[in-house]
């Protein structure tokens, strides 16, 4: 599901997960996917949630957050809701989202999968491209802390579901957070953020606080970046 998020806040769902601001509050919105652990967290910092499923009700954000899932079906739902056009024109207007594990698949440029040589239709409002499943089935799924400077000193508790990573980044894109080898697994452009673990999973609101500030930040101009840089293991 989607979830709006309005700033004071209030939240609403479809596969993803929104923000708005109106007289200072602020809505979010979930589609399919981990958007109640999202919204738990976000009303812990003062904002409402409530679902969305239909294209009218994307109007009036001041943010968006697409959830962890089965990026495979929130893509289909996001096609069938005639979501997925829209967004791609909010994110373009400088609208913040945040995109988790399934989210920051969607959100890439181009996203592949070790045992598919289909493609995913992809939002592409971070100049990023990514593996999915990138560690392995369910079983292989772990927990281990990472540095992420941009929230302080104190290492985060990263949970990888399945999780994908970031192989490829345009000179645009900030790296927030690797793994211990160099891995990609967290990262900005903009008002765009996004990674591969959950947050929403741990009692750390450090990186939705975050993405909640990112409202605050101008928008800079669009950068074009040309093929990018390889981010795998450096």
């Amino acid at each position: 599901m989607l979830v709006k998020v309005i700033k004071n806040y209030n939240l609403s769902f479809v596969p993803i997960l929104s923000i708005i601001n109106a007289n200072e509050k602020n809505r979010c919105s979930c589609l399919q996917g981990a958007f109640v652990e999202h919204i738990a967290i976000l009303q812990n910092l003062g904002v409402e949630a409530s679902p969305i499923r239909l294209r009218k009700q994307l109007q009036g954000l001041d943010g968006l957050v697409i959830p962890g899932g089965e990026s495979t079906t929130i893509a289909k739902l996001m096609q069938i809701y005639g979501l997925t056009k829209t967004i791609q024109e909010l994110t373009s207007n400088g609208l913040p989202v945040l995109g988790t594990c399934a989210g920051m698949v969607l959100l890439s440029r181009s996203a592949t999968h070790p045992e598919s040589s289909s493609g995913l239709d992809t939002i592409g409002a971070i100049n990023i491209e990514v593996r999915r499943n990138a560690f392995g089935r369910q079983i292989n799924s772990f927990e281990t802390n990472i540095s992420i400077p941009a929230l302080g000193e104190e290492p985060f508790r990263a949970i990888f579901i399945r999780a994908p990573i970031i192989t490829r980044a345009g000179a645009e894109v900030e790296i927030l957070a690797r793994l211990e080898d160099g891995t990609s697994v967290a990262a900005r452009q903009g008002k765009v953020l996004v990674c591969a673990f959950h947050p929403e999973l741990t009692d750390d609101t450090r990186f939705h606080k975050y993405f909640l500030e990112l409202e605050r930040r101008p928008s800079p101009p669009p950068t074009l970046s040309g093929e990018g840089r390889e981010v795998v293991g450096g």
